[in-house]
């Protein structure tokens, strides 16, 4: 036992070390029971990560309890993986690997943001992307914000900027301030310019704002960074929506998203299929009902017709459909032109 308690020592030295010579990534740790706030930082903690545990963000050699520094995303089985969530205070990446991609990873920070102001109502977001980017991936719908976010127009802003360089020093700018919510970042692959240093430098304003920074990455591919956490997002299958009755043959289910831990330094690499529930503005976890709305579509072929309004049978299933008349059949009286189409048809026709 001593042998193993002395093992653990020197690993969590070692760890809090390489943290204070890089002063980037913060290090989650269990608070001891009798330490104070104000606790040495060099002080051995053993790690916990059960869910609602008290955590102490441990950086550059100084540990502070902060019971309320993540925001839960609301799985359990993802947030107890993250150690409560993400970091309120910090950088956080979110990737998308392909272009394609793009309209997910927007999705899902604009997911993030609702559950942000839920927290900061009253205080806006701001949205910083180069021209490229926005002209790329587009901006989000400003009548889909509330239907779908609980987000008013007003309270998503945004900054374009012609130039990688310019939206750094934008976001820079934004980071420090706490007027704002959150900054969220846009930027497409990988520029020299969004390098170790860059992400340094928004993580240390995001700490000292108190406020979270996420850094969306368009086609981009992992490189090191500052962030303590990287998130990559996909699209995932919607599933058809639920009824009382079963699943609705046919329809388009709640927005989806693959969601696999990149990065962090309290969690295994992990992937999780979240659902976004645009009424209860929340996320769930999709745990074997695609597999059940597969099997669904697999039992029942043949889509079932809706009962007509006043009856009490299905109605009728609809007949083919054709835009023209079986071939070898005569013309009707139906088919032909009125007096006054035909000279309109048989008129020249005009060049210009």
């Amino acid at each position: 036992m001593a042998t193993n308690a002395v093992a653990r020592e020197t690993v969590f030295a070692l760890r809090r070390q390489i943290a204070k010579i890089e002063g980037t990534l913060p290090e989650r740790l269990q608070a001891p029971a009798a330490a104070p706030l104000d606790a040495d930082a060099n002080a051995i903690a053993k790690p916990d990560l059960t869910p609602g545990a008290d955590l102490t963000i441990v950086r550059r050699g100084k540990a502070a309890a902060l019971p309320d520094a993540f925001l839960p995303i609301g799985v359990e089985r993802l947030d107890a993986a993250l150690s409560g969530g993400l970091p309120k205070a910090a950088l956080s990446e979110i990737h998308g690997l392909e272009t394609r991609d793009a309209g997910a990873v927007a999705g899902f920070a604009l997911s993030l943001t609702s559950l942000i102001l839920k927290q900061a109502q009253g205080l806006p977001v701001l949205w910083i992307g180069t021209t490229e980017i926005f002209r790329e991936a587009g901006f989000p719908y400003a009548r889909g914000l509330h239907a779908s976010f609980g987000i008013e127009p007003g309270q998503l802003l945004f900054s374009e900027a012609p130039r990688l360089l310019d939206a750094l020093w934008v976001a820079e700018e934004a980071a420090r301030m706490t007027a704002l919510a959150a900054v969220i970042l846009e930027i497409r692959g990988n520029p020299q310019r969004l390098d170790l240093t860059a992400t340094r430098r928004l993580h240390a304003r995001a700490i000292s704002a108190g406020r979270p920074v996420f850094l969306l990455r368009q086609a981009a591919e992992p490189e090191p960074t500052a962030a303590p956490v990287r998130l990559i997002v996909s699209p995932a299958p919607a599933v058809p929506r639920a009824t009382v009755a079963g699943p609705l043959a046919g329809s388009i289910g709640r927005p989806a998203f693959t969601i696999s831990i990149g990065k962090s330094r309290t969690a295994l690499p992990g992937q999780f299929t979240l659902e976004w529930n645009p009424d209860e503005r929340a996320f769930e976890e999709r745990r074997g009902e695609e597999r059940r709305a597969r099997q669904y579509r697999t039992e029942n072929p043949v889509p079932v017709v809706s009962l007509s309004r006043g009856r009490k049978d299905p109605a009728a299933a609809s007949g083919a459909v054709l835009a023209f008349p079986a071939v070898g059949g005569s013309p009707t009286a139906r088919d032909q032109p009125s007096p006054g189409q035909r000279a309109t048809h048989l008129g020249p026709r005009r060049a210009g």
